[in-house]
């Protein structure tokens, strides 16, 4: 394995949260293998599997554009807004010096401590990634796999299976992304 993206921004999936889509298709795809009258419309993410059906394999879009039809969850203007006005208060906001000399300890430990915590959620972040990007490989060669077998199915089977496709190709490139897995 590659070395893995530490910068956020350059990740795909920034956090346990955003894996969770991709465990929902693996999980679809589970139950697609097992029961072979399931349809889009048995699934709790047909729209997503009907979005990437629509758009096709290799038009260039990321697992979330596909999944989330383009909006990417992440935090409220106002979470954002509240955690920098929070920060700025600890790093001065009408502090005097002499409590900015004797909290100036306190606050090299608390850096310390961010920063180890940091790295621990980021490993796990990483093992995480690792394992769903394994799956995602064992489950999208299952699902290639049923659709050779099942190539006389009707069209809305053979339209399922496809999107399931679709979306496990897209979350494969972006897990192999972020991991720094070559193509």
């Amino acid at each position: 394995m590659g070395k893995y993206i530490t910068n956020k921004k350059d990740m795909k999936f920034q956090s346990q949260d955003a894996l969770k889509t991709v465990q929902a298709v693996i999980d679809d795809a589970d139950k697609a293998l097992k029961d072979k009258s399931r349809r889009m419309e048995d699934s709790p993410i047909g729209e997503a599997v009907a979005g990437a059906v629509g758009v096709g394999v290799g038009a260039g879009i990321g697992f979330a554009g596909l999944y989330l039809g383009g909006s990417v969850v992440g935090l409220s203007a106002a979470g954002i807004t509240s955690g920098l006005a929070a920060a700025g208060s600890l790093i001065g906001g009408g502090m005097v010096a002499g409590i900015a000399v004797l909290a100036a300890p306190a606050v090299v430990l608390g850096g310390a401590g961010i920063g180890v915590a940091s790295h621990m959620k980021n490993k796990k972040l990483h093992e995480a990634k690792d394992l769903l990007y394994k799956n995602a490989l064992a489950k999208q060669s299952a699902i290639l796999k049923a659709l050779k077998e099942e190539s006389d199915a009707d069209k809305d089977r053979m339209e399922y299976l496809n999107g399931l496709n679709i979306l496990l190709q897209a979350a494969i490139k972006d897990l192999q992304h972020d991991l720094g897995i070559a193509d």
